[in-house]
């Protein structure tokens, strides 16, 4: 059976999984902005998408027989590195959260989601012709 998504679905897919994942850490930092002693959160989101879509194909792997496993590719789960903002300014209270910065991020983050959906929209929207253009 082929696969009815191609690359581009499928990258654009990974996508919006990581950007929501961006989306909720944005999120956590803005609501703990008042919190005493919070240290903001960063997600890795560029290179752990080149990771996952396997861009630089530093994972590619073959298989010189098709009864070995495949390695990698679409069911190779990359999880993005969370770590603490280093680039934030420690506040008397010990808080580290930049707000003017994080709803920046977060509307930046919102237009590049809406982005990729609108894309995925588009893809399938073509799929859905082309299965019904001959009803």
């Amino acid at each position: 059976m082929s696969n009815l998504f191609d690359s581009t679905t499928s990258a654009l897919g990974t996508s919006l999984n990581m950007r929501l994942l961006k989306h909720n850490i944005t999120s956590s930092n803005i609501a703990n902005a008042e919190t005493p002693g919070y240290h903001a959160k960063k997600i890795d989101f560029e290179n752990a998408l080149a990771r996952a879509l396997d861009i630089d194909d530093l994972r590619g792997m073959s298989t010189s027989s098709p009864e070995h496993f495949v390695v990698g590719g679409a069911s190779a789960k990359v999880r993005p590195d969370i770590y603490e903002n280093p680039e934030g300014a420690i506040n008397n209270d010990g808080n580290t959260v930049d707000l003017e910065r994080e709803m920046s991020n977060l509307a930046e983050n919102t237009i590049l989601y809406k982005a990729a959906l609108s894309l995925i929209n588009k893809k399938l929207a073509a799929l859905r012709y082309a299965v019904t253009e001959n009803r």
